[in-house]
């Protein structure tokens, strides 16, 4: 397949600004401000997999935003490969804490991209990863190499749950059959040291309430007499955790699946500098539950961490004020065997039971899912290990992934299929943050990569 990198080389100028051009539509799927742009979104990602080879695409509907569909199907005796992603991105916020505007897309020269990075919302999570698919497709269609047929599924709310997926998954079973699923919205290790994420981690989000008088007081009548909700809140978190930064919720650990001695041993082979982490973050010391390392911390071992925290006056100045009401929004990663509905009511009796008199307490689950994880023996794993080898020089490292994607343990109970996860992003592409970025290696060597495992997949089940 050496046509392969020779076509992406040629084209490699169009494929940028065809990304840049995607990354200029601001589709936030958590702001119904930009349900215009969310549909402008769905419309472009139809026609670039129209322009790509796909012979039918369409805009499916739904009761949030719309999921886009597309497919090639050259032979139905062929295996069938479903590529799944999402075209919305997180919200920008903080705007001031970006070097450029985030949806005016700017390619920069990074310590780890010397090559250049493109900087915007949605580069690494998940357009770049997603387009990088579209592309493949279409050097397979134009160099008559597709050696197996095609369906694309990429949807509008990934960011705010998947609320849609479930439903639009169940009922359209049959023309979303495949062999195998491929997302690209995952990392690697580092440019020279490829990586497959073998592992998900589950997710239990919660919004917590918690309220005390029937409105603001002033702090100087009213306080030390009644119950401060900003004051208790902050107190029942902080007994989420103990003495050892183990999460405190009874039951919490019961159905944690525990790796072996061998598997632990195994994943500390993967390269991993300490010093380069902690100076990456500018920090000068990691934390985290005793007895594990910063990488099974933050892979195999469920976590607790709240994401927000509010109430009261935050303005400009000084207002003397017991707020009615404190708010927080905390997310909990899971790891195999723990149900995230299980845990959402775990924590949630819990949580009311820290509630001192004076306050009343409510738990509000948001969305979750179920952690995952795919064999290394699998054929699609397989086929991932020999496509990123062929481009890369070196066999990948299998490793666990601390985030979560809960639509595929759906993907799973649906349509019985397993799912490969070939990322090609890095951990300092600073998704979720303010100055997201990819790669422009990586974008290309994923378009480049991407064909191989298409052709070794139809090779081993075909």
């Amino acid at each position: 397949m050496e046509h392969t990198k020779s076509y992406v080389d040629t084209h490699k100028d169009r494929f940028i600004s065809e990304l840049l051009s995607i990354l200029k539509i601001p589709s936030v799927s958590a702001d119904p401000a930009f349900s215009q742009d969310m549909e402008n979104m769905a419309e472009a990602v139809k026609n670039a997999l129209l322009q790509a080879g796909c012979e039918q695409v369409e805009i499916c509907e739904t009761q949030g935003y719309p999921i886009v569909y597309g497919e090639k199907i050259i032979d139905p005796a062929l295996p069938t490969v479903l590529v799944y992603g999402h075209y919305d991105v997180q919200p920008p916020d903080p705007l001031d804490l970006w070097d450029s505007p985030p949806f005016e897309p700017q390619i920069k020269p990074t310590g780890l991209h010397p090559e250049g990075a493109i900087f915007a919302r949605g580069a690494s999570d998940d357009k770049g990863q997603f387009y990088m698919h579209v592309k493949a497709l279409e050097l397979m269609i134009q160099n008559n190499s597709l050696p197996c047929n095609l369906k694309f599924m990429i949807e509008g709310e990934e960011e705010v749950g998947s609320e849609s997926l479930s439903a639009f998954v169940k009922e359209n079973r049959e023309k979303l059959s495949n062999d195998i699923i491929l997302i690209s919205d995952t990392g690697m290790i580092a440019n020279d040291v490829p990586s497959i994420t073998t592992g998900l981690r589950g997710l239990s989000y919660v919004e917590v309430e918690v309220t005390g008088p029937n409105r603001d007081l002033h702090s100087g009548l009213y306080g030390g007499a009644v119950a401060n909700p900003i004051n208790i809140l902050t107190k029942m978190i902080a007994n989420l955790h103990d003495e050892n930064n183990r999460i405190s919720i009874p039951g919490f650990y019961d159905k944690v699946a525990e790796l072996s001695t061998e598997e632990r041993a195994e994943m500390a082979k993967a390269p991993f500098d300490l010093g380069e982490y902690k100076a990456a973050l500018d920090i000068d010391a990691v934390y985290g539950e005793d007895g594990y390392t910063t990488n099974e911390r933050n892979a195999i071992r469920p976590t607790l961490d709240v994401n927000g925290i509010w109430g009261g006056y935050i303005g400009e100045g000084a207002k003397t004020v017991i707020a009615s009401k404190a708010y927080a929004k905390i997310s909990m990663r899971l790891v195999p065997d723990q149900d995230w509905n299980e845990i959402t009511e775990l924590f949630t009796r819990h949580f009311e039971a820290l509630a001192p008199d004076g306050v009343r307490v409510k738990v509000t689950p948001h969305h979750g899912g179920q952690a995952y994880v795919t064999p290394i023996n699998h054929p699609g794993y397989q086929a991932a290990s020999k496509a990123y080898e062929a481009t890369f020089g070196k066999p990948p490292v299998p490793q666990r992934g601390g985030g979560s994607i809960p639509i595929v343990s759906l993907f799973e109970a649906e349509l019985q299929s397993k799912t490969i996860l070939m990322g090609f992003g890095l951990d300092s592409d600073a998704i979720h943050s303010p100055n997201e970025h990819f790669g422009i290696w990586n974008y290309l060597k994923g378009i480049e990569t991407i064909p191989y495992f298409y052709k070794y997949f139809t090779e081993l089940v075909g």
